[in-house]
């Protein structure tokens, strides 16, 4: 294991403000982060996530609305950092790429990869959807429509152009691949793009000013802008410069959509090879979320933002939700009746209910206790198999199943009949001291809950709080 390790969301673009689809991948990157703080020291972490503010779509939406570009993505982007600060999303830093930083950082990477001789000046004709703000080939349709953006039209696009030598790193990737065979997560995602690599071919990686005015300005001529691309993915190299945690000694971990995992798993290690960088190190590529078996669209009107949600059940509730049943590996639905039926289930009438059994008997019994509810070692002893592969899920399915035990534990021992003092205090210290370690294991994904709980035994007289999750 690598001393540092940076931590990086897919930073989203600003045509509209996020919702729950996008919300899964911050809880999963922020839970996974805080885990690690546990395991290598707050000083070792680093976690970025931010909005993407440059590109066609979003000049155009802005243009719609009649307003201008730069006043409709500070708006976007505040209304993104909100969303995510509701969750309580632990970034290090909220990047954007209109940060004057960050147009520096991807000016120069752009100019190393032109004088290492892998940019070249040419005419692109071909297909390009808005939507991804990528270019297209005839196989990427499905009757003529982008799949992921089938109400928009496909532009068929002729342009001067600057053009990345993409397919000259074929052997680079196929190399890459076969000697890191978890680059890419989960494994049939890694299949996927293995099998891709021979059908790359060069990409244009600017547009020319006079048709796009939004975007950084080429450093090797001063009529195009980068492409959105070149210039949204150096976004996790401009905070890893930053903090100077791009080097040999981080793990480099990027927490994407499968949307764009081409994007991460072939073209950005294609462009830090050629810009003479340290590799990302993993690409963990999870599913798409849908609601109420619709694919998730203010089209559709049925779009629902993360505070909402946060508002009405609260943020650990949210989180719990997402962190074990959400698309870690393939698509997932969410409804807001499983929500609650998940919430009482797991939450009110499972680890509440636990934490209230436990401090009412110890409360009734007056008995002074003594806990140890500091933080110790146990995430990294307890869950590091589970965070090695990121598998939130399965590491919270480990979590309830203490639960589980601790419950049976409480019926078998029946301490409600006790008599005996010393023996009531045996029992009750043991059955709390599973409780504490439970708590303890809940702290990347539920935070306050965990707080909470260790807030309830620090005291010598245990008094009750009341339910933790009311049913609902």
């Amino acid at each position: 294991m690598k001393k540092k390790i940076l931590i990086t969301t897919a930073i989203d673009y600003v045509n509209d403000v996020i919702h729950i689809g996008h919300a899964y991948q911050k809880i999963l990157a922020d839970c996974v982060s805080r885990f690690e703080r546990e395991r290598r020291g707050k000083e070792n972490v680093f976690f970025v996530t931010g909005t993407d503010e440059h590109g066609q779509k979003v000049f155009h939406v802005a243009k719609e609305k009649g307003v201008d570009t730069k006043t409709f993505v500070d708006e976007i982007s505040k209304k993104d950092q909100e969303q995510q600060d509701s969750l309580q999303i632990s970034y290090d830093r909220f990047i954007r790429t209109t940060d004057e930083d960050h147009k520096k950082v991807a000016s120069e990477f752009f100019k190393k990869v032109y004088d290492a001789g892998y940019i070249y000046k040419g005419t692109y004709k071909g297909l390009y959807c808005e939507g991804c703000e990528a270019y297209k080939t005839g196989k990427d349709l499905i009757d003529g429509k982008c799949p992921l953006h089938q109400n928009n039209e496909i532009q068929i696009v002729e342009d001067e152009n600057y053009f990345f030598k993409f397919s000259s790193f074929k052997d680079f990737l196929k190399e890459l691949f076969e000697k890191n065979t978890d680059f890419v997560l989960p494994n049939q995602r890694y299949k996927e793009m293995y099998a891709f690599i021979d059908t790359i071919e060069d990409i244009p990686v600017t547009r020319r000013k006079e048709k796009l005015p939004w975007g950084i300005e080429c450093p090797v001529d001063e009529n195009h802008v980068l492409w959105v691309w070149f210039d949204a993915l150096v976004n996790y190299l401009t905070f890893g410069l930053q903090v100077g945690s791009w080097d040999s000694d981080t793990e480099i971990v990027h927490f994407i959509g499968k949307d764009i995992a081409r994007m991460h798993a072939l073209l950005w290690p294609c462009m830090l090879k050629s810009a003479g960088y340290e590799l990302s190190s993993h690409i963990y590529d999870h599913g798409f979320l849908s609601l109420n078996g619709k694919k998730i669209s203010k089209s559709l009107g049925n779009v629902v933002a993360p505070k909402d949600l946060v508002e009405k059940y609260g943020v650990d509730p949210v989180r719990y939700y997402f962190l074990r049943y959400g698309p870690i590996v393939e698509d997932s639905d969410f409804s807001e009746d499983n929500f609650k039926t998940v919430y009482n289930a797991d939450l009110a009438n499972g680890l509440g209910n636990t934490v209230a059994r436990l401090e009412k008997l110890a409360e009734k019994s007056g008995i002074s206790f003594a806990f140890e509810t500091e933080d110790s070692n146990v995430l990294s002893t307890e869950l590091s198999q589970y965070f090695d592969v990121y598998r939130v899920d399965i590491a919270l399915q480990y979590i309830w199943s203490k639960i589980s035990d601790l419950d049976k534990k409480i019926n078998e021992e029946e301490p409600w009949g006790i008599k005996d003092n010393e023996k009531l205090k045996e029992v009750l210290q043991f059955e709390i001291e599973d409780l504490i370690l439970i708590a303890k294991l809940c702290k990347p994904f539920m935070p306050d809950t965990s707080e909470k709980i260790l807030n309830i035994f620090k005291q010598k007289k245990i008094t009750s709080i009341g339910g933790l999750f009311p049913r609902i």
